[in-house]
């Protein structure tokens, strides 16, 4: 193994134990160089060698799996925030919100991750004007990043009287929460707010400000986060969050997307950018990225949404 490679290895404490274990075996190989001067130990010696070299070989192979295994993980980390705002369509709009909510929720407790809200606005009717859910499990970006968009409903309102089909929207991000950040943010870039919780949580959450609000001013995109009882650990998430969206904003500005930032995707979650169609009417959700049609749709809001991910694997897979 060349010495470069050896020191990337040194460096990193999780295969730092092996080059340790590597050294020693180096030390042993010299000793059998050695011996191999000494005629009558040369038969030994090479067997001493070639159980060395064999030590050395998996050595090298478990550095390998666990550098590509952190690869993976940086490309694809097994943590997410997952955020569904209403867009047009007012209340129902924010029904609509609740209702993805709920079946992202679901999937997450199918594929054996967990989750938790980090934050919610709920509208007069109880669905969602806004909520942020963090995923942690095996794969969980890897499944979920196509499900980013605008996702459009077609239906009758149970508010409506006269039977007409309504049209809604709500705006789906994933943000991936990796652990070598890219992007430094300067404390004097950062304004932060403290408020008093609302909803469940007792005594302690309803009288003691420890909701957090932070705002990164040169982007305008804020954080809020009230799901602990302590104003510093809402801080550190609300933190975490802010560092996954500009990361993102980071992504989305090199590869020139059609979408400028974060904030301008969840501003104009109109009916014209939809990514996804769950017609009621018809019992028919319709992929419109990878023109494709799924029946059942009670079942898929429900947390059933293994074949639509799965679809999008298949397509990657075929490209």
């Amino acid at each position: 193994m060349d010495e470069e490679t050896l020191k990337q290895y040194r460096e990193n404490h999780k295969t730092a134990f092996l080059v340790e274990q590597y050294d020693v075996l180096v030390a042993r190989e010299h000793e059998a160089r050695k011996m191999l001067e000494d005629s009558s130990m040369e038969e030994l010696a090479n067997e001493e060698l070639t159980s060395i070299k064999k030590s050395q070989d998996d050595l090298v192979v478990q550095m390998e799996q666990i550098t590509k295994s952190e690869v993976e993980e940086e490309q694809f980390p097994n943590e997410v925030i997952l955020e569904v705002r209403a867009g047009t369509g007012g209340e129902e709009a924010a029904l609509f919100a609740e209702q993805l909510a709920f079946m992202y929720e679901r999937y997450t407790e199918k594929e054996g991750w967990q989750y938790r809200i980090l934050y919610e606005s709920k509208s007069s009717l109880g669905g969602y004007k806004e909520v942020s859910i963090e995923i942690r499990g095996r794969n969980c970006y890897k499944k979920l990043r196509f499900e980013t968009g605008v996702h459009r409903v077609q239906r009758i309102p149970s508010t409506e009287k006269s039977g007409r089909i309504h049209t809604s929207t709500a705006s789906v991000v994933i943000l991936p929460i990796r652990k070598k950040q890219k992007v430094e943010i300067d404390p004097a870039d950062i304004e932060i707010e403290f408020s008093r919780s609302g909803g469940a949580g007792g005594q302690n959450v309803n009288k003691v400000e420890t909701a957090v609000r932070v705002i990164h001013k040169p982007s305008g995109i804020d954080v809020r986060s009230t799901s602990e009882r302590s104003q510093q650990k809402n801080r550190e998430q609300a933190m975490s969050i802010l560092q996954a969206k500009l990361e993102q904003l980071s992504e989305e500005q090199e590869v020139q997307e059609t979408v400028d930032t974060r904030r301008e995707q969840v501003k104009t979650s109109d009916r014209s950018e939809k990514i996804r169609t769950y017609n009621f009417p018809q019992d028919r959700i319709t992929d419109h990225r990878i023109k494709k049609s799924w029946s059942n749709i009670e079942q898929v809001l429900g947390g059933n949404l293994g074949d639509i991910v799965d679809a999008f694997e298949e397509g990657l897979e075929k490209d």
